[in-house]
């Protein structure tokens, strides 16, 4: 019962992260349709990219006229913050079979993350982390793909949904994801570097400013922190 009773739990504490997500979504499956992507194609990447920052930057991309290696070297460079999530994790999955780790790694998102953080901080038990994994991740996962079909149906219906600004919701969910991780000088820095960053490489094409206000906020965290 402890099992179950933690899988409800990574769902209950998940729900706010969960709620940013939906217009979020919505406006992912809006915004896919408005551009030329068939309803099956929107729908399969929610269910087998399974990634909303990279699901946005790929079409963006994709609307722009960017070729294939462009789209792929994007995506590829926004997930590898999942590298870092997954070295931090490693130590917590390893004595789980490698068909629980797939669907783990997977399921990898930044809310899931962020929540399953603090039950390692709080060392609860080892055996219950599982299940308490799959209760936020699976929620995520099912919530992305319903609010992507409801994104589909109403991009038909309200052509200018995608105008609304729905997506504030999201950004405001990572900034509370983000803060209060911020406890040492070294992480201040990277965060103030990434935002004056991204400010100033806004407009660059194909979202390459992204990319390099990563990299460089990354460089001066790590600077920092061996200071």
């Amino acid at each position: 019962m402890n099992k179950y009773s933690e899988f409800y739990r990574g769902v209950f504490d998940t729900s706010p992260l969960v709620l940013a997500a939906v217009p979020f979504g919505i406006i992912f499956g809006a915004l896919a349709i408005s551009i030329g992507l068939s309803p099956l194609v929107t729908i399969l990447m929610s269910l087998f990219v399974f990634a909303g920052a990279s699901q946005f930057i790929a079409i963006s991309l994709f609307a722009s006229g960017s070729s294939l290696t462009v789209i792929l070297l994007a995506v590829f460079f926004v997930n590898l913050r999942h590298m870092l999530y997954s070295i931090n994790l490693m130590p917590h999955v390893y004595e789980f079979s490698q068909k629980y780790r797939i669907l783990m790694a997977f399921w990898l998102t930044d809310e899931t993350f962020a929540v399953v953080s603090k039950f390692i901080e709080k060392k609860r038990f080892k055996s219950e982390f599982m299940f308490y994994y799959f209760g936020s991740s699976l929620t995520m996962y099912i919530v992305w793909a319903i609010c992507t079909a409801i994104g589909i149906f109403l991009g038909k219906q309200v052509p200018d949904i995608t105008n609304w600004g729905l997506d504030v919701a999201m950004i405001l969910a990572f900034i509370g994801i983000v803060v209060p991780k911020l406890k040492i000088r070294s992480d201040w820095l990277c965060a103030a570097t990434a935002v004056f960053s991204s400010l100033l490489t806004y407009h660059w094409s194909n979202q390459i400013g992204l990319l390099v206000s990563s990299f460089l906020a990354i460089c001066v965290g790590i600077f920092f922190e061996k200071k």
